[in-house]
């Protein structure tokens, strides 16, 4: 088996239409790990992902009589535009299906190859089925997208390319796993020409079909998968596969959500690419990894697979990477409900940059407050939290709360039967360190805030929603106040969105 590989690889026709990727050092990685960290630039390929060499060396090595029939996958991404443009270069017949909750951008990016799409189901699982059936009434060849011998040696060359463009002897490669056809091909090549390489998989802790198949010594069905990282959300892995990554796998890391983002941000910041979050799983394991192995001086290379990205997944994307770097803390606090708490609580903080600042006026007795906290290290959280405790604030850790950092943080508000005479402002200020404290100096004191939500998202501006309680008669007096605080405010009272909800 492994001379087959090893031979299958190095001749294995991809280059027809696949690029050679660049090697490329990641400096800011490597000076912050203490190691040479490399990344293997999959996402510069025509279709933006490796999947595109797999499927072409399957193709290209059809029979005539297979090729009359033509091809036919099963995807949602990637392996559709590998097919699909591989199909094109070789002039034959390609019929992708795809379920019909395919993004219209992919569903137009496999047409403009000259692809046939069929939308079939809602799921993966019902268009590989219909796409076995159709595989069956017209001959057309099926084009696995991982557990394939072909398809293995095809993303293999990988390896083969690292090698020659290495500066030095690997330590360390991570990989990320989905099916399993990357890192089956990368091991089994890498094994035998550089045994003491150390190879590591990297799959999302949602989606860890072959950490739990290993674990278990046989081939398990997930009942269901994470859809974050789209491109390894596979509930079995392959029979190919899975044999290869037992013999020449060395160990698999799970990595979350968090994490992948951060990473993300890491690869965006290392050469203003943005790639997918499949793409980036070889980063963020590659982090993990090191962390918990303290490891210093290692050549390690990690693999980008892709850079497919949904535009609109951005937005979480950006909202999560700083929790994945635990540079961010988040906390639930309960302090007093008068006038100047907020600004006693802020200076006890000192400082620290607030990331976030919700709270909703609830009762006369105590406040509840969601509040980020810019952190540089673990730490620094627990220091923050103990210092909070010492002062007598009653705090949870949200930190590891999955409801509070993808829902909860956007519903802190509603209509409270508390609140007397409120009036709804909206404030910019310039966005630097303690504006929020300034802010909070300057407007609390003389009326009690009874909402307020702020959230700082980057921008050259902070933006805060504040309700304030004030009495009829002292209208003309906060209305003179408001021209002293030297920042730009509207009166949102009357907005018929605000008065509905809040």
């Amino acid at each position: 088996m492994p001379k087959f590989y090893l031979e299958a690889i190095e001749h294995a026709r991809v280059y027809d239409v696949a690029k050679e990727t660049p090697l490329e050092l990641a400096p800011k990685l490597s000076a912050r790990l203490s190691n040479e960290v490399l990344i293997k630039r999959e996402d510069l390929q025509p279709v933006f992902s490796f999947k595109l060499r797999g499927a072409y060396n399957k193709i290209a090595h059809l029979s005539d009589a297979e090729r009359q029939h033509g091809v036919i996958c099963a995807s949602a991404g990637n392996h559709a535009q590998g097919v699909a443009l591989s199909a094109k270069k070789l002039a034959i017949k390609a019929t992708i299906v795809m379920p019909r909750t395919t993004p219209e951008i992919k569903v137009k990016a496999v047409e403009s190859h000259g692809a046939s799409v069929v939308l079939f189901g809602d799921s993966y699982s019902d268009a590989s089925t219909h796409a076995s059936e159709l595989c069956e009434q017209t001959g057309m060849t099926y084009i696995h997208p991982y557990d394939d011998p072909l398809v293995i040696a095809g993303q293999g060359t990988i390896a083969a390319e690292i090698l020659r463009q290495a500066p030095s002897d690997l330590d360390y490669i991570f990989v990320p796993i989905g099916g399993g056809g990357l890192i089956a091909g990368i091991a089994t090549y890498l094994k035998q020409i550089t045994p003491k390489t150390r190879i590591i998989g990297v799959e999302p802790v949602d989606s860890a079909a072959m950490h739990d198949s290993i674990k278990a010594g046989e081939l398990l069905t997930l009942e269901q998968v994470g859809i974050f990282a789209d491109g390894v959300a596979v509930k079995k892995v392959g029979t190919h596969t899975f044999d290869l990554v037992q013999r020449y796998v060395d160990d698999i890391i799970l990595v979350d959500t968090d994490e992948i983002c951060a990473a993300i941000k890491d690869i965006y910041d290392e050469d203003r690419s943005i790639v997918e979050p499949a793409g980036a799983l070889a980063v963020a394991g590659m982090k993990k990894y090191v962390r918990e192995h303290e490891l210093r001086g290692q050549v390690i290379t990690c693999i980008n697979s892709g850079a497919n990205m949904n535009f609109d997944r951005l937005r979480h994307v950006a909202e999560r990477a700083e929790m994945g770097e635990r540079r961010e803390a988040l906390f639930a606090v309960t302090i007093d409900e008068k006038a100047g708490s907020f600004l006693t609580f802020c200076k006890l903080l000192g400082d620290r940059a607030i990331t976030e600042f919700n709270y909703r006026l609830s009762s006369r007795k105590q406040a509840y407050v969601f509040v980020g906290i810019a952190v540089a290290c673990e730490q620094e959280r627990q220091d923050i939290q103990a210092l909070l405790e010492k002062h007598q604030y009653p705090v949870i850790d949200l930190m590891d709360n999955e409801v509070a950092k993808l829902h909860m943080r956007h519903m802190v508000g509603g209509k409270s039967t508390e609140v007397q005479n409120e009036q709804l402002y909206r404030f910019e200020f310039p966005e630097r360190p303690a504006a929020l404290l300034d802010f909070l100096t300057c407007i609390a004191g003389r009326w009690n805030i009874s909402l307020f939500h702020y959230r700082n998202h980057g921008a050259a501006f902070g933006r805060v929603l504040v309700g304030v309680e004030v009495p009829k008669h002292d209208q003309q007096a906060f209305e003179g106040f408001l021209l002293t605080l030297g920042c730009t405010w509207v009166n949102e009272s009357k907005n018929p969105a605000l008065k509905l909800f809040l």
